[in-house]
């Protein structure tokens, strides 16, 4: 635990000066037309802790002092609160990423047990193939496609069942209304990254229950009376899933700041948009926040991938 800790805080910081080095927050100021005061530019940068005529360790230490005694990212060039900012995208990131990876992770596992078990029989055969070709689509072209047959459905229809962009556009005090129109706009982008997502764990799985099925200790336990499919069951199937988990928690961090393109094709403001948006706008607090917050994703990730481990596999005991 405190090697992981140690980690983030070391990854964080060569993420700040990094981003120091490399993105310039005053040119955000000195392009703007009119063009504002040298006086006005200096004051605002000094507010942002953003001025790069003050040395990059002393901007580092009043930016970490900000971080462990009051909790605060720092502002962007702009003047707003990065951790507000952050805030509201999380919560936009895990309405939209969560359901996604728990459907991936169930239909991706559920094929890969199915067709491990069997092997180039047709059923195998056709999940594959449709794997092979869905590895190879990009995820922007995919999403372009689902927006196209959700429009040309809402056409056929003569109503808007799908939206195509943003997360919600009812304001109104019903729950019920709520809820409908969240599931309205968040089912195209969930359908994409179930589907895209699903693929891998599916091929995945398939792998690691293929290599257990013809290990010794399975087949020692077909010669002592166990049906292939009760050994696959009580042995195989438990050993197979370990990588699955484990690669599973450590996902965590890409659940949120991994659906960039996803975001921009249905204009969802979530925190991969927000990285990129923060990398573009010169926004140093920004880009280490997030940098920041995908470290304790990790971290939290690394301490389930050993609880599912544990939980799977007997002989692995947790101190």
């Amino acid at each position: 635990m405190a090697g992981y800790a140690v980690m983030i805080v070391v990854a964080t910081s060569l993420t700040y000066f990094l981003a120091s080095a490399f993105l310039n927050p005053r040119s955000n100021y000195e392009s703007k037309t009119p063009r504002p005061p040298q006086e006005s530019i200096e004051r605002s940068l000094d507010e942002a802790n953003l001025n790069d005529k003050t040395p990059v360790v002393e901007r580092y230490l009043r930016w970490a002092e900000g971080v462990v005694t009051r909790g605060d990212l720092g502002i962007t060039p702009t003047g707003d609160s990065v951790g507000r900012i952050i805030s509201v995208r999380m919560v936009v990131s895990a309405q939209l990423l969560i359901a996604s990876t728990v459907l991936s992770v169930l239909i991706g596992v559920a094929l890969g047990v199915y067709t491990a078990q069997r092997q180039y029989a047709w059923q195998d055969r056709v999940t594959g193939a449709f794997a092979s070709v869905l590895m190879v689509i990009p995820t922007v072209v995919f999403a372009i496609l689902v927006v196209f047959v959700a429009i040309e459905i809402n056409q056929l229809v003569g109503a808007r069942i799908f939206f195509v962009t943003g997360m919600s556009s009812y304001d109104g005090g019903n729950p019920l209304l709520w809820l409908v129109d969240l599931v309205q706009h968040i089912f195209l982008p969930t359908l994409v990254l179930t589907v895209l997502g699903a693929v891998g764990y599916h091929l995945g799985q398939r792998t690691y229950l293929l290599d257990e099925m013809h290990a010794d200790y399975v087949r020692t336990a077909r010669a002592k009376g166990l049906t292939r499919r009760q050994a696959v069951r009580r042995h195989a199937l438990r050993a197979s899933l370990i990588p699955t988990a484990v690669s599973v928690a450590f996902s965590i961090a890409s659940v949120f700041t991994g659906a960039v393109m996803t975001e921009k094709v249905f204009g969802i403001h979530g925190m991969g948009e927000y990285f990129i948006n923060a990398v573009n706008g010169n926004d140093i607090n920004g880009v280490v926040a997030v940098a920041a917050f995908g470290g304790v994703c990790t971290l939290v990730g690394a301490l389930l991938a050993d609880l599912f481990a544990a939980a799977l596999d007997p002989r692995i005991k947790m101190s």
